[in-house]
């Protein structure tokens, strides 16, 4: 991985929200640590946050990504939007008078991946999440210009969200650097052939299968996910 004149690192998009890409993220960021390259997440905005018993406001995916990256809470500014309503960002911010810009996201974006070797970026819901009346998410990514990692979770419908999901990434020039299938909480009924189905219509390679996060590893409402639950993840992917 090259850190002259240009961050590197993975952007990773998911086919929904709720398809396991904090999970993802953050086993990224420790096998990249693994293999020695000093690693950092970042989330260019993030919707939803809660009290921690001493008071402070978090949101669970970046707290989960600063576990990762072995930070301790104000060590480093991950997001440069913190919304704290859980729903789509635009609406969040256009309620609260908050306008989502693609030139913050890119600059704090810039500003940390000075301080590492690289950063992998969490987006926030699907790849066409808007960010505002023009722009979305999709173009954040294209704007940062990191290869993609798209996570599938694997459930009734994710044949066609994923080629979807594909097609859009194409269509922007984005490089797909490898997908990875999450099998999330209750394995799909099969399994193996929606994966294959997957692997025959995408040609990016198949980094990984996390299978369900066993009970004790799964992650509690309004907490990040433990070490040991990223480890498990971890365990099932590769680096592409």
């Amino acid at each position: 991985m090259s850190t002259h004149n240009q961050a590197s690192g993975f952007f990773v998009v998911g086919t929904d929200t709720e398809v396991g890409k904090t999970l993802v993220s953050a086993a990224f960021i420790l096998k990249l640590k693994e293999v020695g390259i000093k690693t950092v997440g970042f989330k260019p905005v993030v919707a939803g946050t809660y009290r921690s018993p001493d008071g402070r406001e978090l949101n669970e995916d970046l707290e989960t990504l600063r576990l990762a990256s072995g930070f301790e809470y104000d060590d480093m500014h991950l997001c440069p939007y913190v919304l704290s309503t859980p729903a789509a960002p635009h609406l969040v911010a256009q309620a609260q008078g908050i306008d989502l810009n693609i030139a913050v996201i890119t600059k704090a974006f810039h500003n940390i991946s000075e301080k590492f070797d690289a950063v992998i970026v969490e987006g926030a819901g699907g790849f066409l999440v808007p960010l505002n009346q023009k722009e979305d998410l999709g173009d954040a990514a294209k704007a940062i210009g990191l290869p993609v990692i798209l996570v599938v979770g694997m459930r009734l419908g994710c044949i066609n969200h994923a080629l979807l999901t594909y097609e859009a990434l194409k269509m922007r020039n984005l490089q797909v650097a490898g997908w990875i299938a999450n099998t999330l909480s209750e394995e799909m009924p099969l399994l193996q052939e929606n994966i294959q189905s997957l692997k025959d219509r995408i040609s990016a390679p198949l980094l990984g299968v996390i299978p369900p996060l066993p009970i004790a590893l799964q992650k509690q409402v309004n907490e990040p996910y433990s070490l040991q639950a990223l480890e498990f993840a971890a365990e099932h992917i590769k680096l592409p």
